[in-house]
């Protein structure tokens, strides 16, 4: 005979169902409060025990001789009737996602013990190479045609019932990358799973000697810690343009956040508005220079300009063109460039999606991508650094269906103008789209491929690939990649970056280490972005691990001390010295009196005179004539001065 479930359909006697409540009913305590008579009488006013009052008073308290049936009290009780009824709602919603919760992980339990023979057994098929190595593994050549299995929808789903479903309705990828997540005390083994999927294998091939170019992206953590910081990502927030509309209140003065605010009682003024965040995104393009040619000095020559250089610049209402207004900044900034030979690239956001499968989402993007080959093609670089000069673009969203999607981004596409789609190239991400699945559709439309290593170590066929750079370093794919770029004459770049130490899940591993520990498998004359929380320092780090061309130049930073600042001199105690009754003593007849200031309190303890420093424009911020730009790993509060009291500054949160 079947055992019953604890979990009977029939409610409790005393239990109320959320949807059911009436709110014009009573509602009664079913516990009776035991209080003692004398806390009775302290908590229970004269004015608290109302008079007999007819109908539901919804506990409303009259006051004065307000009538009962009054249109006033009427209305007061219909609005609390409202209220309660919209509270009795919102209770009720959140107790049916209680439930839809609960039945998406029972479901997701049931899935893991379906696929886990099927995956171990798979495992045990593939016959994998020695880590040590150089044979690599053979990898199907994939289709456009999406296979049994699917990879988890990104977070923008316009369906929280589709966000964590399989996408193509099969057991093809690593079922870890589908899972769905549900809270750490209801799943404990989940991190146990995950730290059980097979060992990376990694390539035992450095490409040493380095002769290519490493860069980071977009901030400089040495500049932008500055006393003056220099960086290129100032923004704003969209109410402060509507605010600078308006004039302020004393024009001829620097404006100030509590002096000199902008005054709203005067006749606001959209150009006003316009001119305020064209500035700000001026004051951006000026720090370039400065940024390029404190990597020069460095030894790095590959770089990712901000998307935010010129905020909300491909927006909708508050959005404009940089020419001609910024032209001739972004001009000089590609003049520095050019002479330098340096690397300028782009990453739009992720919200910049071409295979949405909404209208609004696709214009927004088309409007992103405008902006960004604008600005790339106002630098005015020579012919080969203007085609090296690319944007960066991940495919975004599964949507459900992957052969629709890329349907979607094939039509989209076609769309785009000559400009941007000389620059377009796509990269794999670390939620839905693998490299398999984005390089035939490069091939297909003449778009470069940027291998991710990181996101690849994320979302990859467990069938086919293990975790590492063993796997995708195949000859024959690595081959294939190369393609894409060489049939446009753009220089190949890849990104590399490793997850924190620690991470197991896949969602922990999608952020970026502080630093990397070694490089990967690649051309040795390959531009090879770097995309680490410590931005330049990991370069340095690179360089002084592997002996990279460069590695001598960067030193140490002294803490909290920077040479390459201004200092103005101290202020010079006029304070006289006195003689000390402890250095009096006798002496013999033959000897020469005693100095005071050549004993005891003398020379030694005289007040050290410290003189003041004066640093030009050009050196300011360059690290001083010891390149001390250089901070070890978490010491990132060497950069500032120390405050006062010995409490050192909080760490600024940096971009990616």
């Amino acid at each position: 005979m079947p055992r019953k479930s604890k979990s009977s359909s029939k409610s409790p006697p005393n239990q109320v169902l959320l949807t059911s409540l009436d709110v014009d009913a009573p509602l009664h305590p079913q516990v009776n409060l035991r209080r003692s008579s004398r806390c009775l009488l302290k908590t229970i006013q004269p004015e608290d025990i109302a008079r007999p009052t007819r109908g539901d008073m919804l506990g409303i308290r009259l006051e004065g001789d307000e009538d009962v049936d009054s249109k006033e009290m009427l209305e007061r009780k219909g609005a609390i009737k409202e209220e309660m009824q919209l509270a009795i709602e919102g209770l009720a919603r959140m107790e049916r996602r209680l439930r839809s919760a609960t039945k998406r992980q029972k479901l997701q339990i049931e899935e893991d013990a379906h696929y886990s023979e099927p995956r171990q057994a798979a495992i045990e098929q593939l016959s994998l190479p020695d880590p040590g190595s150089n044979a690599s593994l053979r990898i199907t050549k994939p289709t456009t045609e999406p296979e049994k299995g699917g990879q988890l929808p990104t977070p923008d789903e316009e369906h929280d019932e589709a966000f964590g479903k399989d996408s193509s309705g099969g057991t093809g990828q690593d079922p870890e990358s589908r899972r769905i997540d549900a809270p750490a005390e209801e799943a404990p083994d989940v991190p146990e799973r995950s730290a059980a999927r097979p060992p990376r294998v990694d390539s035992a091939n450095l490409p040493l000697p380095w002769k290519g170019r490493l860069g980071y992206a977009c901030l400089n953590t040495y500049l932008r810690s500055a006393k003056t910081p220099v960086f290129c990502s100032r923004t704003c927030r969209m109410a402060s343009i509507i605010d600078h509309r308006y004039p302020l209140q004393d024009p001829s003065q620097p404006e100030h956040s509590v002096k000199n605010r902008p005054d709203k009682s005067k006749e606001p003024s959209t150009e006003r508005g316009d001119r305020f965040v064209q500035n700000l995104g001026l004051t951006n393009a000026r720090d370039i220079v400065r940024m390029l040619r404190w990597n020069d000095k460095y030894g790095i020559k590959f770089m990712r300009l901000s998307s935010e250089m010129f905020p909300f610049a491909s927006h909708l209402e508050h959005g404009y063109k940089l020419a001609p207004f910024a032209s001739k900044v972004l001009a000089e900034a590609g003049r520095v460039a050019a002479e330098l030979g340096h690397r300028l690239t782009t990453h739009p956001g992720q919200y910049t999606q071409l295979a949405s499968p909404r209208r609004e989402v696709i214009v927004a993007a088309v409007r992103d991508l405008e902006y960004h080959d604008e600005m790339l093609s106002l630098l005015g670089l020579p012919e080969q650094q203007d085609r090296d000069a690319v944007m960066i673009l991940h495919m975004g969203g599964v949507y459900g269906d992957k052969a629709a999607t890329l349907d979607r981004f094939r039509k989209n596409y076609a769309k785009l103008s000559p400009s941007v789609k000389a620059r377009l190239v796509l990269e794999n991400d670390d939620v839905g789209w693998s490299v398999h699945d984005l390089l035939p559709v490069c091939e297909e439309l003449n778009i470069p491929l940027v291998l991710d290593y990181h996101h690849h170590n994320i979302i990859f066929d467990s069938t086919q690939c293990r975790e590492g750079t063993l796997d995708i370093s195949n000859p024959e794919l690595q081959a294939r990649i190369a393609a894409t770029w060489t049939r446009k004459g753009i220089r190949q770049k890849m990104h590399y970056s490793e997850h924190c130490p620690g991470a197991v899940t896949p969602r922990d591993r999608r952020k970026h280490s502080p630093r990397v520990m070694t490089l990967p498998p690649c051309a040795p004359d390959m531009d090879l972005m770097i995309e680490a929380k410590d931005k330049e320092q990991a370069l340095f780090e690179l360089m002084r691990t592997f002996k990279l061309p460069g590695f001598e130049l960067a030193n140490d930073v002294i803490p909290h001390e920077r040479e390459d600042e201004p200092r103005p001199a101290p202020a010079v105690s006029k304070k006289k010295q006195k003689a000390a009754a402890s250095l009096k003593r006798k002496r013999a007849p033959d000897e020469d009196p005693i100095e005071l200031n050549d004993v005891g309190a003398g020379a030694d303890d005289q007040e050290q005179v410290v003189t003041g420093r004066e640093v030009s424009d050009q050196d300011y911020a360059m690290g001083g004539p010891n390149g001390r730009v250089y901070w070890p790993p978490g010491n990132d509060h060497w950069l500032k001065p120390m405050r006062k009291g010995g409490a050192a500054p909080l760490r600024d949160e940096l971009e990616d």
